[in-house]
Parts: structure tokens; sequence; C-alpha cells
């Protein structure tokens, strides 16, 4: 794609836990930053169990977007469609996650809809009982998708199996690192050369700690103009970090 991402656009990532919501409050916050109206939009929430925030708390607080939804919640930390079944609750359909969707685009310049997981986690089920994941609602959608993905030993492998599973798909994709060491290591910047042609932004590690005053104010240097960032140099922001 040219030029910044609009309307549905899926935030999805290698692998749980790699800085999805952190990137996805980044994005958030740099795109309203450029005056544009902005959705969050998260699909399943799981872990709810002990009333702790959830992934939209916590892009509120970092960012806060216009809308905050998030459209179904399961009380076990498991993956969507494994966590419905524990509680005995619903799995949530995919026609319902894309009418919402849809229904944010409609208000929205951007809605950011994020995963849970990684990209071909099951989410829920269709109606003839397979599962579904964020990839189909990607393709449903018909918009692009932000990996984002770990810096360090590994992530080369994880990166490329998933911009390929997206590949296949025909679903448009660039990559944001979701947690820059303070001090890289050479295994780090060897990842980082290789990344930076599907590079879309990396994060410094502990970003989600900020105070969201500072955390609004900086993260346009931590993305690229696709993602409403002013990040066109890595090799001047390489040096500027080491």
């Amino acid at each position: 794609m040219t030029g910044p991402w609009r309307g549905p656009v899926l935030v999805t990532g290698t692998d749980t836990d790699v800085g999805k919501t952190v990137v996805t409050a980044a994005i958030a916050a740099a795109a309203q930053a450029a005056g544009l109206r902005v959705a969050v939009v998260k699909p399943a929430q799981t872990g709810t169990a002990g009333g702790e925030p959830g992934d939209v708390d916590a892009v509120n607080r970092l960012a806060a977007p216009l809308t905050g939804r998030t459209l179904a919640s399961f009380p076990d930390p498991l993956a969507p469609l494994a966590a419905a079944r524990v509680a005995q609750l619903e799995p949530l359909e995919l026609d319902t996650a894309v009418d919402a969707v849809r229904e944010e685009a409609d208000k929205h310049d951007l809605v950011l809809v994020e995963g849970a997981g990684g990209l071909l986690v099951p989410m829920g089920l269709w109606p003839e009982g397979k599962p579904w994941t964020v990839a189909d609602l990607a393709v449903a959608l018909g918009c692009p998708a932000v990996v984002v993905t770990r810096a360090g030993l590994g992530t080369l492998n994880h990166t490329a199996l998933t911009l390929e599973a997206l590949e296949r798909r025909a679903v448009p994709a660039g990559v944001v690192v979701g947690a820059w060491p303070a001090a890289p290591e050479l295994v780090h910047w060897a990842n980082l050369t290789d990344l930076v042609p599907n590079l879309l932004g990396a994060l410094p590690a502990g970003t989600g700690a900020m105070d969201p005053g500072v955390f609004r104010r900086s993260a346009s240097g931590w993305l690229t103009p696709a993602l409403y960032g002013v990040l066109d140099d890595w090799r001047a922001w390489a040096e500027e970090i080491s």
C-alpha cells in the first residue's frame, strides 16, 4: 500500500505477548495527532476472570482513541475459541466482528482491530463448525495488517511465516518491532537489518509503562509515515538509538 493506511487495519502478531496492545496504542496516538478519528476494536478478550483491565483499557489509557470496543470477553486466559468452550459460552461469530468493524469504519478514519495471539489463533466458529481466525477477518474486511514481532532470536522465522500466510491471502502487511531493547546486542541489529524492507516501526521496550502524555507525544517518532509517524531513515534512527 502507498500513503498512510486508513479504514480498518488489523494489528496481529507473531505470537502472544509481543506488544500488540502497545503498538495499537502508538498507532492510535500518532493517527490522532495527525487529525484522524480513530476507533480501536478488540474482537475477543480472554483472561477476564480476575477483573483486570483488558487490552482496550490499556489502549484507552495510553492513547485515548475516540472509540474503544471489546466485542466478546471470556474468563480463561486461552485462545478465544478455547476460552468460549471452557466457559460454555457462545463463541464470537465472524459476521458479528465484521459488522462491528464496518460500523466503526463508517464513523472513523482509522479502525485498529487488535487480534489475539498470532495470526491463525482460533477466534470462533463458522456456521459449518470450522474455526475462523483473524486472518479470515482481514480477508473479510479487505484490510491490511500490521505484524508485531520481537527483536530477538527466532523472530525472522516467525515473522516470515506470518507474512507468508498473509501474502497467500492477498493481505498487504508491514512489520513493527514491539519492544526494541535498551541495550541491543548483535542479534538485534542483525535482525533489524533483515526486517527493514518490511518495517513500519519499532517501539522502545517499556513504552507501555510511560506517562500517557509522554507516550502520545512520542508515538510518531516510533512509526513510519504509513502509520502516521515521522520515522523515515532507519540508519539515522539506529545511530540515534545506539
